[in-house]
C-alpha cells in the first residue's frame, strides 16, 4: 500500500460516533517554545524561497513547441534566456513524443552535476522523471511539466533581490490564532473544482473539511493532501487591504485518531503568484471564503511583481 493510500485510508477511517462539542473548539494551548518554533518556520520559509531553485530566483518559464526549439539570449531563438547571460545561440531543445533532448552549441559551457554536457535527454517523458538541472554561468534551468505542457524554467543563481530577502511583511505573532480544530472526512474519492490563476479548472480530490472557531463562531475549510499535512487554501476579509487579494495558504498537521488537530494562522503564507509571475497557483474554492478578518500570518508582498 502506497504512503498516499495509507494516509487517505487512515483519515477516512476516523469515525465520529461521539461528535466533538463546539466547546472543544477555540484557542489551542501553545508549547513553551512556540515563539521560537515560529521563528524557525520563518527561517525555513526564507531558505526555501531563496534556494537555487526557490521562487524568488525564478527568471522565466517558457513553453516548448513540438520539434526543435533553439535557445540562447538572441532575439531569433525560440527559448530566450536573459540577455548578456548566455550566447545569442547556445543550442537546441528537441521536444518529440514527450521526450526533451538538449544539444549544446560548440563553445558553450553547460554542466549537469558539475560535469560538462554536450548532448543529453533532459526529460524522458515519464511522470516520475528525475529532474535534470543544467547550469551555465549564473543561470540554472530544467524541464517543468504542467499537464500536457512542457517548458523550460529558468533561475538566476546570483540574484541580489533574493540574496537580500529576509521575509515578507507579517502580522505580529498572536497566540490567539493558534486554534483547536477537528477533521471531518468526506467520502473516498470526493472532488471539487479548483481553478488556477490562468483560469484553468481541474477536479481535485478533497479529503475532508477542517472545523474551527473564531470568537465563538464556527468556520470550516475544505482540506487537500500534501506531503507534510493537510493543505488549506483560504480567503478572508484582510484580502481587501493587507493580504494578497487572491488568498493565502496554510499547512496543518494530519489529525490524530480522534480527528483532532491545530490550525495555526500565524503560519499562513503567501501564494507564489503573489510575488512571481511564473507560477500557476491554485485559488481557494468559494466555500473556503472566511467572512472574518484573519489578522495573522504573512501580509501582501512588497517590492515583488506578482499576478
Amino acid at each position: 500500500m502506497s504512503p498516499s493510500t495509507t494516509i487517505v485510508t487512515t483519515l477516512l477511517a476516523l469515525s465520529f460516533l461521539h461528535a466533538c462539542a463546539d466547546s472543544e473548539l477555540g484557542q489551542a494551548p501553545v508549547p513553551p517554545d512556540y515563539a521560537q518554533s515560529i521563528r524557525e518556520w520563518k527561517e525555513y520559509r526564507i531558505g526555501r524561497l531563496t534556494e537555487p531553485t526557490g521562487w524568488l530566483r525564478t527568471v522565466d518559464l517558457i513553453w516548448l513547441e513540438e520539434g526543435e526549439n533553439r535557445f540562447g539570449s538572441g532575439e531569433s531563438v525560440d527559448i530566450q534566456f536573459p540577455e548578456g547571460m548566455m550566447p545569442a545561440f547556445a543550442g537546441t531543445f528537441t521536444f518529440q513524443n514527450g521526450v526533451v533532448h538538449m544539444k549544446v552549441a560548440n563553445g558553450v559551457h553547460v554542466t549537469h552535476q558539475e560535469q560538462p554536457v554536450r548532448e543529453m535527454v533532459i526529460f524522458d517523458g515519464s511522470s516520475d522523471s528525475e529532474r535534470v538541472e543544467l547550469i551555465h554561468g549564473d543561470l540554472l534551468w530544467f524541464v517543468d511539466q504542467r499537464g500536457d505542457q512542457l517548458g523550460i524554467r529558468i533561475y538566476h543563481l546570483n540574484a541580489p533581490e533574493a540574496d537580500a530577502f529576509n521575509g515578507f511583511p507579517a502580522y505580529p505573532l498572536d497566540e490567539s490564532w493558534h486554534l483547536q480544530a477537528r477533521f471531518q472526512p468526506y467520502e473516498s474519492g470526493k472532488t471539487i473544482p479548483i481553478t488556477n490563476v490562468l483560469g484553468e479548472t481541474v477536479e481535485t480530490r478533497t479529503l475532508g473539511r477542517v472545523e474551527f472557531a473564531i470568537d465563538g463562531e464556527r468556520y470550516s475549510l475544505d482540506a487537500f493532501e500534501s506531503r507534510s499535512g493537510l493543505f488549506l487554501m483560504f480567503t478572508d476579509e484582510t484580502n481587501r487591504t493587507d493580504t494578497y487579494q487572491a488568498g493565502r495558504y496554510i499547512i496543518i498537521d494530519f489529525p490524530d485518531d480522534q480527528g483532532h488537530t491545530v490550525i495555526d494562522f500565524n503560519r499562513a503564507y503567501n501564494m507564489p503568484c503573489s510575488f512571481s509571475t511564473f507560477t500557476t497557483c491554485q485559488l481557494p474554492p468559494p466555500q473556503n471564503r472566511l467572512n472574518v478578518a484573519v489578522t495573522a500570518g504573512e501580509k501582501r508582498p512588497k517590492g515583488w511583481k506578482g499576478i
